[in-house]
Order: structure tokens, then C-alpha cells, then sequence
């Protein structure tokens, strides 16, 4: 595979030289959205890339979004990226939004097609909006101004019909104007780098960054794995096992895990890491850490240099 480093064991010797972002999804509660303001201020100090917010589709969590995004923009430094889909809304209120990101001077965008409403048995285009996340980044890139984002499946969108569709999609999406990729979580590097054959095969040539489950809750990530299409490996499993009444030994596996998972990545060249925090601060800390992060960093290094 020609897109990563052969040097392996040299980069697992010699921990740093990494880059880091974070994910968050805004809260339900005015105590969430304090400790979610907690959290930002904690990853701060590992100078992310970019601190990305969700948005939830058909109002149900935009406005938290938005105010999530302006509180942390107003107390932190961070670079922040918020989420936007085109489900239940026309396209000139998905633009509005688009806009109000701008204004608030959030100019990263994850741009995403979105779930389905619970009361669709499959995804419908709102009439008037966006069709799929294609057209949401062509539309995004006519506003202008926009660093774009786009999300990829190691192991093929449950929506898709096969794995070249999945990846026609992918292409699609890039040939629109996105800048590049982050991943559905996964567990298995090799689904990873198998991805990473398929999509160079297919033409795709735009960074494509891992996506990284820090595993609070393993029942909670099973059934998340579950409505995405992610496989648990039995090893995962086993490491879990007994420890349901034993929070301290879950949070040492479940930091160790990670650390193997990107380690292992980095020892394949991989320079950029995006961490899915489930709105939680310590595995996250732990992590960089044991990575050999610098705390304090005053600027971001380039995500367009930090990327395989």
C-alpha cells in the first residue's frame, strides 16, 4: 500500500509527533452543557486540530448546537468544527444555518446526509433540500469559505447496496469539494487499511482520518456498533468481560485499547487521530497523554499535514 510508512517499529518507540481532534455532541440539559463547556476546556490543552460539535436533524438539537458552539467559541481557543445535515429541512434553511456558523466564525463544517427520521423505514430527501451529502457539500462550497468535512464507513454505510456503491458515494462527496474523511469507529486496524486499498483503488486520493471510540460504556458501544454496521471483535469482547461492576478496570482497558489502536495505526504512518469522546474528558486526557501529546500547545498544527 503505497499510501503508508513502512517504518513501523521506529514510531512506536518514539511516541508524539501526533494530531488530535475531538468530538462532542451537545447536551439535553443545562448541567450537560456545563460540564460539556468542562470538557472543552479540559482537551484545550492538547492544541486539537479542530473540536467538532453535532447537530441533530429536524430541530432536535440545532439550537444546542448553535449556543454550544458560541459558548465554547466565546471561552476557549479551540478551532471549532460544527456538524451540519440536510435531513428535514429545505435547503435554504440548511444554508441559513451554514451561515450562522460563519457568523459566529465557525468555519469547519462536518457535512452529513444525516439519519433518517424515526418515523421513515428509509431515508427520504426533504422536499426542497439537500438530496444527500453530496449536494450539501456542492451547496456548502457555493457559500464559500468553508473547510469541509465528510464522514466515510470502513465497513460500508448500513444503507449501502455494496461496498462500490458505498465507495461511489465517498468519491462523489470529494469530487463536490470536500477536503476529507473522517471514519465510522472501528475496532479492527486491517478493516482500516483494507478501507484505505479500496478507496485508492477507487480514484480517492483526499486524506481519510480514523475515527477513534473511547469506550466508556461497552454495553452502550456494542449497541452503537450494532446500528452502524461496526463488528465487535471477539478480543474486544473478552477484555471487557467481568468487568461490568469494576469501573476502575474498565478505564484502564478501555485507555490501553486505545492507545494499542492508534499506536498500531501510527506505526502504519497515520499522523491524525479523531477521538469520539461521548462528551467525556478522562479517557480522552489519558490517551493524549500516554501518545506523548504536548500540553499547552498555543496553535493547531496543519490537519492537511498531520493526515496519511
Amino acid at each position: 500500500m503505497t499510501s503508508l510508512s513502512q517504518n513501523a517499529f521506529k514510531v512506536s518507540k518514539n511516541p508524539g509527533g501526533f494530531t488530535v481532534s475531538f468530538e462532542v455532541f451537545p447536551p439535553l440539559s443545562d448541567i450537560g452543557q456545563t460540564n460539556l463547556l468542562q470538557v472543552a476546556r479540559d482537551l484545550e490543552r492538547f492544541g486539537p486540530s479542530f473540536f467538532s460539535v453535532t447537530y441533530g436533524a429536524g430541530g432536535g438539537t440545532q439550537k444546542r448546537t448553535l449556543d454550544t458552539l458560541q459558548q465554547i467559541t466565546d471561552e476557549t481557543s479551540h478551532k471549532l468544527a460544527g456538524h451540519l445535515t440536510c435531513v428535514g429541512a429545505t435547503k435554504t434553511q440548511t444554508d441559513a444555518v451554514a451561515q450562522s456558523y460563519k457568523a459566529m466564525g465557525v468555519k469547519s463544517i462536518v457535512a452529513l446526509r444525516g439519519d433518517k427520521p424515526k418515523d421513515q423505514d428509509k431515508y427520504i430527501p426533504h422536499e426542497g433540500g439537500y438530496a444527500n451529502a453530496t449536494e450539501l457539500v456542492a451547496g456548502l462550497k457555493n457559500i464559500g469559505g468553508f473547510d469541509i468535512s465528510v464522514a466515510a464507513y470502513p465497513e460500508i454505510h448500513p444503507d449501502s447496496a455494496n461496498r462500490k456503491a458505498d465507495l461511489d458515494n465517498l468519491k462523489a462527496k470529494f469530487d463536490a469539494g470536500a477536503d476529507r474523511a473522517i471514519t465510522q469507529f472501528f475496532f479492527d486496524n486491517q478493516v482500516y487499511y483494507d478501507f484505505l486499498e479500496a478507496t485508492a483503488d477507487h480514484g480517492i486520493t483526499a486524506p481519510i482520518v480514523p475515527g477513534i471510540l473511547l469506550i466508556h460504556d461497552f454495553n452502550n458501544v456494542k449497541r452503537f456498533a450494532k446500528m452502524c454496521n461496526t463488528n465487535v471483535p471477539e478480543w474486544l469482547k473478552a477484555r471487557f468481560e467481568g468487568l461490568e461492576d469494576d469501573p476502575a478496570g474498565q478505564q484502564l482497558v478501555a485507555v490501553s485499547t486505545a492507545v494499542e489502536q492508534v499506536l498500531e495505526l501510527a506505526s502504519h504512518g497515520v499522523r491524525h487521530f479523531h477521538f469520539y469522546t461521548m462528551n467525556k474528558s478522562n479517557l480522552a486526557i489519558a490517551v493524549c497523554r500516554a501518545l506523548g501529546l504536548n500540553t499547552r500547545q498555543t496553535c493547531a498544527p496543519s490537519l492537511e499535514t498531520s493526515v496519511v
